[in-house]
This record gives structure tokens, sequence and C-alpha cells, in this order.
């Protein structure tokens, strides 16, 4: 049978139950009064670590949990080793992608961290990059990028000239988020002239100070900018609100909070393919399936602590079917791999690099691995 028949048959078989979207982590609601300190030791001991958030499915999450509570503690801090500017790190708005030095295309001399404040990007016709006070109005238009609409027209050009945080906020109401990724840009080469002629536009590139309590290098924020101010100096420990927004207070005030609960865990032994697959089963539930992106950097960001250049998936190619397949039964509809990296072949799984990027490997081959808990 044709692989394109056996995929069908497949996909009939599997129902729509493959397409449900499951999360690697749970959150847990705390309502007793704790500083930021003491609620993170509480969620280190009873769960995985105090609440990391994604992006905004993550928020609505929390805010159905809370149910109208308001000032909850989640993982996010200023981190006072941070304070000197050159070592914020640059990150992408969208959350689901992460930033790379090979992606930089500032002006020369540029960034120039003139400014402690100059923490966001516009982009010019050339596509050079500079670093500009994110407050900076009635400058820079935006262009917003939309992963929901199935046609071309996935970049949106927008005339308003805003700040870069009413910028990312226009975006994520009415579209996806900031166009964010080399990727991206590049799509949008061709309509730059004839979009913003001699304009700057926002892009979705920033830096700050803030990190996560499990170390994830996750780079959404949901700052409700009324509240919010970067440059309250007491003010160090992040907290949801009614509405979902995230403002700042002193970490030494008590407060309910959030925990999550890792569904995935990482297998510092090294075994085949087959070892790893059998490990998971007897000891947990699954070797790891991944089916969008937010599952994609949520699995990334445990790869990354890995003693193995690669670690194991469930997906693995079948001769018989001629096809690759998730092991847990998933549709393969979302893929992360290397260029070059996908091929057929008998005998063949996939592993994620530390960066994230899928390859096929030989199944005999001995790597760390990654397991789903039950």
């Amino acid at each position: 049978m044709a692989k394109m028949q056996w995929s069908l048959f497949v996909l009939i078989l599997m129902g729509q139950s493959s397409f449900l979207t499951c999360h690697h982590y749970e959150y847990h609601f705390v309502k007793e009064n704790k500083t930021w300190t003491e609620a993170q030791k509480y969620c280190r001991d009873n769960y995985t670590d105090l609440a990391t958030v994604f992006d905004m499915t993550d928020t609505k999450r929390l805010r159905d949990l809370a149910q109208n509570q308001d000032a909850a503690w989640i993982g996010l801090y200023s981190d006072p080793e941070l304070n000197n500017k050159k070592m914020w790190r640059w990150q992408w708005s969208l959350p689901e992608l992460e930033f790379s030095t090979s992606e930089e295309n500032w002006y020369p001399q540029e960034p120039q961290d003139a400014l402690i404040s100059e923490a966001c990007v516009p982009m010019d016709r050339n596509h050079k990059w500079k670093d500009v006070p994110c407050t900076t109005e009635f400058i820079f238009e935006f262009i917003c990028y939309d992963e929901r609409n199935q046609s071309d027209q996935k970049f949106h050009f927008i005339k308003n000239e805003v700040t870069w945080s009413k910028a990312q906020n226009y975006c994520r109401e009415h579209h996806t988020d900031l166009v964010s990724g080399r990727e991206q840009l590049d799509k949008i080469s061709e309509d730059i002239d004839n979009k913003i002629g001699g304009k700057n536009v926002w892009i979705g590139l920033f830096r700050d100070s803030w990190r996560w309590s499990d170390e994830s290098s996750f780079s959404f924020r949901n700052w409700n900018r009324q509240l919010f101010k970067s440059e309250d100096g007491n003010k160090k420990c992040a907290m949801t609100m009614t509405d979902g927004k995230w403002t700042s207070d002193e970490c030494k005030k008590t407060k309910p909070f959030f925990c999550y609960d890792d569904k995935v865990i990482l297998i510092k032994e090294k075994k085949t393919w087959d070892g790893a697959l059998d490990y998971c089963r007897k000891n947990h539930s699954d070797l790891v399936s991944i089916t969008n992106p937010h599952q994609q950097r949520w699995v990334q960001e445990r790869a990354k602590k890995a003693n193995t250049s690669y670690v194991w998936m469930g997906l693995r190619y079948t001769c018989f079917m001629d096809l690759w397949f998730w092991v847990n039964d998933c549709v393969v509809c979302y893929d992360n791999w290397a260029p070059g990296g996908r091929q057929e072949g008998c005998d063949r799984a996939a592993a994620m690099d530390i960066e994230g990027k899928w390859f096929k490997m030989t199944e005999s081959d001995t790597f760390n691995f990654i397991c789903t808990l039950k």
C-alpha cells in the first residue's frame, strides 16, 4: 500500500482524539499566603516549581484555576545578578521561538546599550536593527504575525505609531504576536519596500532581567503596563492579577501562588531507543511525543540538561507502513526536523539535539531520553 494510503488509514483508525491538545505540565493554585521564596520552596517540595507561563493559553489556565483571586505569585523574578544591562538576554516576543546570535542583523555599533531602557528593537527597510527605549512613541509602526491564518496573509503591516508594548498587545489581541524570528523576517523582505517606505517598524525583539524559577528560557511576558514599572527597584517578583495580566511586588510580601507539576522527565541514562521505550513504559508512561510548538519548547528546555548530544523521543520510522509515527498513536502533524535530518530507513528513530532540532538516528545508538509521566 502506498504511503499516502497508509497515512490516511492510520488517521482514520486514530480518530479525532489524536488532535486534542495536551499539556506536558499541570498547574496547581495554592491558597496559602507565603513570601515568594517560601512559595518557591513549597512548590519544589510538593510539585516541580513555581509556575512557568508559556503563552496566553497558560494565562487563561491560571485565571480559571484562581477563580478571580487577585495577586498570586508566579515563578518569574528579576535576577539581581543581571542589573548590568549588558547581561540582559535578547528574546523573541513569540514564545515558541528562541533567539540565536546567528539571527542578529544590527546596525554597526548597535546595540549601543546607551540606556538601560533601550530594550526594544525597530527594523528598517534593509532589515537592520537598533535598540531603543520601549516607550518610544509616535515614531514606529509595526508588523504582526498570524499563525492562525491558513492563507498566505500571515503578516500584517499596522500603520499605527505606538510604543513597543502597545504594538505587542495589539498583535496578541488581533493576530498571534509581533513578527519574530529570522525566518519570519525573511518572508516579509519583498513587501517591506512597498509597505513601510522609509520608516522603521517594531519587531518582536526585546530584552530584560526577568528569569523563571525553573531556569527555563521562555520569553513570554504579560505585564500590565499601567501597574508594572520596570524601574521599581524593590519589586523583584512577579504576580498575576484578576484579569490575567502581571505586575510585580516586593518578594517578602505574602500572597497565594501557582505551582506547576512537570509531566515529562529527562532520564540521564544512556540507552538504545528500544531500551528507552522499555524504561519509560515500565517506570513512567511512554517516550515523549510532540504535536505542537508549545510542547516542542517545553521538551527542548528539558533536553538542554542532557549529558548526551541527543535525547530519544517516541518517534519511529516503520518500513511496513513507510512513515514516521509516534509510539503513543499521536498523528505526526508537527515536526522540527533539522535540514537533512529527516531520512527514511528501517531501524530508524528520532532524537532531539540540545538546540531542539530533530535527527533520524539508528535505534542501536545510545542516548539520554525523555519520558512522559503518568
